[in-house]
């Protein structure tokens, strides 16, 4: 016994980094989005993306800094609420993670990002408003379209293949429906589409019965919606009751299976939305994570479930590239990183939006989302 004691002692000296190699180190990720409330479904999709990145990252057995790495996932919810983002911000932060993938919300994204910055702290997120990238921190990318792309090529849609020549605009007062809906109208006002009117409703509303009979009289061909799923499906089914014929047209934040489910038989062929990425079922790697995706929650994957996995699989490579997992050292291979991923190619320009984001236009058939075109 003494002498095989011995013997191991021996070979560990004569090869450190064959031992060093046998470490394990827990590399904490942070996860932030919606896991109750109104947006908890959208919350439950992400979540979903993080977890099969990360048991794939596992499965590999990635050795970075001589260590072999283990990545654990630490999941909060922040209610997509601007004040319990930034308690999980803070909470992350002392709990150690090397990383965060999220927030989902804008609203929540814009005061939780100065908490992450502060403490050196990698953050990609998915939420789209403009001023995510533009507060100049270092060590937050956006790994999604922004609202610039979601909002404008919606307008460009409308107007060119639906030829929209009248719209009512509706938002939700969220920083996100907000930078949605005021994209939107700027490229829609450049491309011919006159704006009838500016409404505001909020993220907890149920009832937009006045808001809707005002529009009705303005006899929009169609109605832009900045804001998302849990507002827009009871919204469509109230135009319906009140023979409001007009297009429905918003961004990613309603294009989930989720307006149809709560939208029910309102929810038609003439709803219309956009989403960051190429069309999944087009691409091989779409329909090997789609398909993945199903096998394992019994549900299909909807907005963001891709964009969070690949937010995921980005920072673990810039960590392979730098061979450190010090979001301090890897920040500057992500910086330069070029990545090809389930939602499309990751490279990122000087504020840290991706140069690239095709955007994908859909529209409902028995319920749910489906691709029309890549735009």
């Amino acid at each position: 016994m003494y002498a095989r004691t011995k013997l191991m002692m021996v070979m560990l000296a004569a090869f450190p980094a064959l031992a060093m190699a046998q470490e394990t180190q827990v590399v904490k990720i942070g996860f932030s989005s919606p896991l109750t409330g109104p947006q908890a479904s959208a919350g439950r999709d992400n979540q979903g993306g993080l977890a099969m990145a990360i048991d794939k990252l596992n499965s590999q057995g990635l050795v970075i800094g001589g260590k072999k790495i283990k990545f654990e996932a630490m999941m909060e919810d922040d209610q997509a609420d601007p004040r319990a983002g930034v308690s999980v911000a803070q909470k992350l932060v002392d709990q150690g993670v090397k990383a965060v993938v999220g927030p989902y919300n804008s609203g929540v994204t814009i005061p939780a990002s100065r908490v992450y910055n502060d403490a050196g702290i990698v953050m990609g997120t998915v939420a789209s408003n403009p001023k995510v990238t533009l507060q100049g921190f270092h060590s937050v990318f956006r790994v999604a379209a922004s609202d610039s792309q979601l909002g404008g090529k919606m307008a460009l849609y409308a107007a060119k293949e639906l030829k929209v020549k009248t719209v009512s605009i509706i938002d939700d007062r969220t920083a996100y429906g907000q930078g949605l809906a005021e994209e939107f109208s700027k490229v829609a006002k450049a491309n011919g589409i006159k704006v009838l009117g500016n409404d505001f409703t909020n993220d907890k509303a149920t009832d937009f019965t006045a808001i809707l009979t005002s529009i009705k009289s303005k006899k929009p061909d169609a109605i832009f919606y900045g804001g998302y799923s849990p507002q827009g499906g009871p919204m469509m089914r109230q135009m319906k009751q009140l023979g409001v014929s007009a297009k429905f047209l918003g961004g990613d934040g309603i294009c989930a299976p989720e307006m149809g489910r709560l939208g029910g038989d309102a929810i038609t062929d003439q709803v219309y939305c956009t989403q960051g990425g190429a069309m999944l079922d087009k691409l091989a790697s779409g329909k090997t994570f789609a398909a993945d995706y199903q096998k394992r929650y019994s549900r299909p994957a909807e907005t963001y479930a891709a964009s969070f996995y690949d937010g995921m699989m980005v920072i673990a490579q810039a960590m392979k590239e730098a061979n450190s997992v010090d979001p301090k050292q890897y920040v500057s291979a992500l910086e330069k990183i070029h990545y090809k991923g389930v939602a499309g190619e990751y490279e990122f320009d000087t504020n840290h939006d991706l140069k690239q984001s095709p955007v994908t236009v859909y529209n409902f058939k028995g319920g749910a989302p489906v691709p029309l075109t890549s735009y």
